[in-house]
């Protein structure tokens, strides 16, 4: 019984030693048992391009890229072998990348896609609504001086000062605007 690892091993050897008929040859005797086989492929897309045999190694290389997708070996291969020796003979394999078919699923199907259109009602938020869009006690994940402005601009004042209040904490090199600040607003309330 033949051992697999040991036969690509001897494959990968006479490849290396720029014997590629032989390890040609041995790939051709055993291409029955290894149909989707990633690195029988990758051997026989190197064999054939030491043999100077590109389209054909192209082809190799295509069937490596659609057995392993996420394996990026035979995709630099053959976009180096593109590179190299100028675009591939058109046959119609050639000009067909699953992955390229998919992304152009995808964005045809984007370019149809409508987002749900959402109808607004004529009834103005109440003043007493935007004046207080969540209760004083709720945490304010980000405070900010603009937040803190708004607040006031709104008469919020005591959501305005917590937000001074943190502010303090987090820059305490303006801690004297920001206590100024909470003084104004706590002669207001």
């Amino acid at each position: 019984m033949m051992n697999p690892y040991l036969f690509f091993a001897e494959v990968s050897l006479d490849i290396s030693r720029k014997e590629f008929r032989s390890g040609l040859d041995k790939l051709d005797s055993f291409s029955g048992l290894f149909p989707n086989s990633y690195l029988f492929h990758q051997l026989y897309a190197k064999a054939l391009l030491g043999l100077n045999q590109c389209a054909l190694a192209a082809e190799y290389l295509r069937k490596c890229c659609t057995i392993a997708p996420a394996n990026e070996v035979a995709w630099k291969d053959l976009a180096d072998l593109q590179s190299s020796k100028g675009e591939l003979p058109n046959t119609p394999s050639a000009m067909f990348d699953p992955v390229t078919d998919e992304l152009e699923q995808l964005s045809a199907a984007l370019m149809n896609f409508e987002r749900v259109k959402t109808s607004e009602n004529a009834d103005p938020t109440s003043i007493l609504e935007q004046k207080l869009p969540f209760s004083d006690d709720t945490t304010i994940a980000v405070p900010t001086e603009s937040l803190a402005n708004l607040f006031t601009e709104q008469g919020a004042f005591k959501k305005a000062i917590k937000i001074y209040t943190h502010l303090i904490q987090l820059k305490p090199q303006n801690a004297e605007l920001y206590q100024l600040q909470i003084d104004l607003l706590l002669e207001r309330l």
